[in-house]
């Protein structure tokens, strides 16, 4: 998939989605243990092989300084023998919320996940994240189910999903 600069500017910078290059990875680690507290966010290992999976792409988006505000890892995979998009996750630098990244790198895993023939994409996010849940209940997602203890083993995560 040919991905596009887009006209969308943050405090008068532009925006540019691209695809991952393997000399963003400590910036995209750095930025998930800002995103997310211990024990939820991933270690270097973990993030690792998210974006090394074979079924999964990472998307970037940096603004006209070339720096990352934000990225997300999505997978096209089988979900009980039907294919199915997760997103793994999506991480936007604190001052680039409310700006159009997050929607951005969601239009663009949504557009992947549907042009490699996928109907539905799924996603998982903790209880307490009220943001996130607002996030994504605007995009169209649902609550399909709560998974008991999915963080840390303590914590129960909303699974979500999308008809594409």
């Amino acid at each position: 998939m040919q991905l596009r600069i887009v006209d969308l500017k943050l405090a008068n910078m532009p925006l540019r989605l691209r695809e991952y290059h393997k000399e963003d990875f400590d910036e995209l680690w750095q930025l998930d243990q800002q995103c997310f507290p211990p024990g939820i966010a991933y270690s270097r290992f973990e993030l690792m092989r998210f974006i090394r999976q074979r079924s999964a792409f990472t998307l970037v988006v940096e603004d006209g300084e070339h720096t990352i505000c934000g990225f997300a890892i999505g997978e096209c995979r089988a979900v009980k023998s039907r294919p199915a998009g997760h997103v793994v996750t999506i991480d936007v630098r604190e001052q680039c919320r409310r700006g159009g990244v997050g929607n951005l790198l969601m239009d663009a895993l949504e557009a992947r996940v549907h042009q490699t023939g996928n109907e539905v994409v799924y996603l998982e996010t903790a209880v307490d994240n009220s943001s996130a849940i607002a996030f994504y209940k605007r995009r169209g997602y649902a609550v399909l189910s709560t998974i008991p203890r999915y963080y840390l083993g303590k914590l129960d995560a909303l699974l979500m999903g999308k008809k594409l």
